[in-house]
């Protein structure tokens, strides 16, 4: 049974910084994309950033200069660093993996929220 466990997120005031992070715990798979979406107040969920197995990665384009997505060396979790956060991206982020036999599981989700 697979497990997402995220940590990560918090309040930081425009312009700053943060980081987000997903292990996957339990068997993925040889060919998965683990990755992120968010949620804001009000709106559906959108897709931000997700990386592969073998390291390629997706973005949104308006996070694609100021957030990164990457895997933790040869481990099922991946990193998101986010900079230049403007009220704007404020939401519940929650982490997703999914495998060419059907997997798709989300984690809890995790509330960034950017606000002076």
């Amino acid at each position: 049974q697979v497990h997402l466990e995220e940590s990560g997120g918090g309040l930081v005031q425009p312009g700053g910084s943060l980081a987000l992070s997903c292990a996957a715990s339990g068997t993925i798979g040889r060919v998965w994309v683990m990755g992120w979406y968010r949620q804001a107040p009000g709106q559906e969920r959108e897709f931000v950033a997700s990386v592969s197995m073998n390291g390629g990665t997706a973005y949104k384009n308006n996070v694609k200069d100021r957030f990164t997505i990457s895997r933790v060396g040869t481990e099922n979790k991946v990193y998101l660093q986010m900079r230049r956060l403007t009220p704007e991206d404020t939401a519940v982020y929650v982490c997703n993996v999914k495998n060419n036999e059907g997997l798709d599981i989300w984690g809890q989700g995790s509330q960034v929220t950017v606000s002076s």
